[in-house]
């Protein structure tokens, strides 16, 4: 079937059965479980491929620039202004600006590779997309000599309660983190694709797709030199000029409020606007450590030429915690999975929070408008991947267990490059085991140690409990 995956599933009238960025929390458990639908429903990002690159070529860059609200033929259908019922007022909807939605789709092509290998869907439609999500950010960033550095400006992150700068009327903020660092992995990924790909698919897309060396050079050099600004501290900022911003007053709106969780819709109805303060809906600078590990940021930040130290991430998950209303059922899910290492007991709060999200109607009245599908397929995956710490890179299946002290044991089955893997995991033990099939041998890692695994195989290593 030519369908996408809605934020509300396809039963629910919530957001008209429009396609987001949500499909980034779902595919990863498709890939690993039932990657004949992962594949599916990334044809549907593929056939509209076309939209995308006149949507990019009507906002006068380059590529594939992927709506943030996508319906049946891939046409951007974010609202042009959304209401208030607190206040009574229409307000201009701006969140067309999130073009990390891009990202997200070139992130679960290579996820959906990584996990099963198919070098046929890379080969037909997985390199033509990348390569134009590739060209999108290399067109949308614009060289700002003064700092020798790439900006990517007039954009939103996931955050959303940001949609531009206090008291100034152009929608849009400059230099992401996220957004940026996304730009980064989506060209460097295209890149690898010249070495990945047969030789004669390279030439054939390049020749198709009008790809010069020159271009490829270019994607290079953004790939290597955009921006990303930093607190005095050397914690990420969300945005460039993020840190000028007010601190919000959260103890004084949380007893002025019995819900806080939309703090945009009751500050513009106190004629006020969250542009103003440090505060965030959900997830925005943290969605990195939610996709990539530490090792694998580590790699981006180096060929950004910047120091990625990982004894940061603890601190900075702290600082954005601290100032997050968890407005969207996402946030407690993506804010478990970042604390999974460094608190256990405040992800695991939060890890049964997500869970209870439409079981208890968290948002009270939004569940009847449609599931919220990241939330129900993203803690499924917490658990798969997160307390698992199972990891799709390079040609490898890597397992760094974690299971939190409320977990005795795990035990699921996996699809992992045309293996059918059985993974069981207690405090102490890792045990695999993949069903007799004529499949090639696999490479895992368990921490630093590395087993070939053949189809028929069965293996079991001690875990080092972790404090």
């Amino acid at each position: 079937m030519d369908a996408g995956i809605p934020a509300r599933g396809w039963h629910g009238e919530g957001y008209r059965g429009h396609i987001f960025w949500d499909e980034l929390f779902i595919f990863p458990l498709l890939s690993l479980h039932l990657p004949i639908l992962a594949r599916a429903l990334l044809l549907y990002r593929y056939r509209r491929l076309n939209e995308a690159r006149w949507a990019a070529q009507q906002a006068g860059f380059r590529g594939a620039m992927y709506p943030w609200q996508s319906g049946s033929d891939g046409r951007e259908e974010t609202d042009v202004m959304y209401f208030n019922p607190r206040s009574g007022n229409w307000i201009k909807d701006d969140t067309h600006l999130q073009r990390h939605v891009g990202a997200a789709v070139a992130y679960n092509v290579w996820q959906y590779y990584q996990a099963t290998g198919d070098a046929e869907f890379l080969y037909y439609f997985g390199a033509e997309l990348m390569f134009e999500i590739a060209r999108f950010w290399a067109s949308i960033a614009q060289w700002n000599e003064a700092r020798g550095r790439y900006d990517i400006r007039g954009v939103m992150g996931p955050d959303e309660f940001h949609d531009g700068y206090p008291d100034q009327d152009a929608p849009g903020l400059d230099n992401n983190t996220y957004t940026n660092v996304m730009a980064a992995w989506c060209l460097t990924r295209a890149l690898e694709l010249f070495e990945l790909l047969p030789k004669e698919r390279c030439h054939e897309l390049c020749k198709n797709l009008r790809i010069e060396q020159e271009e490829i050079a270019h994607w290079e050099h953004v790939s290597c030199k955009l921006y990303l600004p930093f607190h005095s501290d050397g914690i990420l900022s969300q945005f460039e000029g993020y840190e000028v911003l007010q601190e919000f007053d959260w103890n004084a709106y949380r007893r002025k409020y019995p819900n806080i969780m939309r703090l945009d819709l009751i500050l513009e109805a106190e004629n006020d606007t969250p542009n103003r303060y440090k505060l965030s809906k959900q997830a925005d600078v943290l969605m990195l450590f939610y996709l990539f590990s530490a090792e694998e940021l580590v790699e981006l930040f180096a060929r950004l030429n910047y120091k990625f130290d990982p004894g940061t991430i603890p601190r900075t998950i702290d600082y954005y915690l601290r100032r997050s209303s968890h407005g969207s059922t996402l946030s407690a899910l993506a804010h478990a999975w970042v604390l999974a290492r460094s608190c256990r007991q405040r992800a695991w709060s939060l890890f049964t929070e997500a869970l209870q999200s439409d079981i208890s109607d968290v948002q009270g009245g939004t569940t009847r408008e449609g599931i919220h599908l990241g939330a129900m397929a993203g803690t499924i995956d917490l658990l798969q991947r997160c307390f698992t710490g199972l990891e799709l890179r390079g040609e490898e299946l890597r397992f760094h267990p974690a299971l939190p002290d409320e977990l005795r044991r795990l035990a699921f089955r996996l699809r992992y490059r045309q293996h059918s893997l059985s993974v069981d995991i207690t405090q102490d033990a890792l045990t695999l085991a993949s069903d007799p099939s004529g499949a090639e041998a696999i490479s895992i890692a368990v921490g630093d140690r590395h087993i070939v695994l053949h189809p028929g195989d069965r293996t079991s290593l001690t875990l080092v409990r972790h404090s």
